[in-house]
């Protein structure tokens, strides 16, 4: 089974559509279905389309390697790890994850299931292909986690899906690096406004710079500070300049897909394949059905 994050027509409301469908089919004798119909079929159809839609995008994209990906729209596939310090963990059973979606539901005196509550983590994970490491931030991301665990306590059930470490993860969004070189950079500048802050703090200034003890900074002094700035600068760039650089994938800006998964890319788009087909039998049922209706 999988889990979509995000409210999308081509998860849950598959079900509902066919079943909509197949209502309205068996009710054809009232002539007051025609809208109930139509409806039915402009929901399908925007499924179809955008199922196809996304099945095409997935399978069409190249895998990219996350040591030569190009900025922009990408797609990775690599194990999932978690970032460095105390581990995200899961508030049914305490252990570490990656992510997770917990759905708690209660039982009424009919036995039924009714949701509770639902909690979804928002914490950055990374990905690693062997090529270099990139973070994950899940937040606006439609998940399709095929992990799930079923815990019943009493009178209430809890259902988890999750990524834990190590798991394969496939990632479908725009990827940027955070570069350790900043190519707009002016050590010109950069040593002015180093030398400003320092003049913010005068008796500072003065018991670095102030050689002659006058309370003053004459021309020498001042240019010797200029110097002393200009060498900080430049440590903090040569610093910057060696630093690794870091690698993030996030939601897309322009409204694209936004996808992670545990399941490979050529997995992923032919299960957007089969919902495009469970949505164009839908289209095809609901449209005999309103010209029966029509004709009747």
């Amino acid at each position: 089974m999988l889990v979509s994050l995000r409210p999308d027509p081509t998860g849950a409301v598959t079900a509902a559509v066919c079943g909509g469908v197949a209502l309205s089919l068996i009710e054809t004798s009232q002539p007051h279905r025609p809208w109930v119909l139509g409806l039915l079929i402009a929901i399908a159809l925007f499924g179809w389309l955008r199922s196809a839609h996304h099945s095409r995008l997935i399978l069409d994209t190249p895998t990219s390697r996350i040591g030569s990906a190009a900025q922009g729209y990408v797609e990775l596939f690599g194990s999932g790890q978690p970032l460095a310090g105390e581990p995200l963990r899961s508030p049914m059973n305490g252990l570490p994850v990656l992510w997770y979606r917990l759905l708690i539901e209660s039982r009424d005196n009919d036995n039924n299931w009714s949701r509770e509550s639902e909690d979804v983590s928002e914490d950055s994970f990374l990905i690693d292909d062997g090529s270099g490491v990139c973070a994950i931030d899940p937040t606006g991301a439609e998940m399709l986690v095929s992990r799930k665990d079923v815990e019943t306590r009493g009178d209430r059930r809890f259902t988890q899906w999750c990524l834990i470490g190590r798991d394969p993860i496939y990632a479908l969004g725009e990827f940027t690096t955070l570069g350790s070189i900043d190519p707009d950079r002016s050590t010109s500048r950069q040593v002015s406004e180093l030398l400003a802050e320092w003049k913010s703090d005068h008796a500072a200034l003065l018991k670095r710079f102030d050689a002659n003890g006058d309370g003053e900074i004459d021309l020498v002094e001042w240019e010797r500070a200029r110097a002393e700035a200009r060498r900080e600068v430049e440590q903090r760039q040569r610093e910057i300049d060696a630093a690794p650089e870091a690698h993030l994938m996030r939601q897309p800006g322009d409204g694209r897909l936004y996808l992670i998964s545990d399941m490979d890319p050529t997995q992923v788009g032919r299960r957007y394949q089969i919902w495009g087909w469970i949505f164009f039998v839908a289209v095809m049922a609901g449209t005999a059905g309103l010209v029966w209706q029509l004709a009747h």
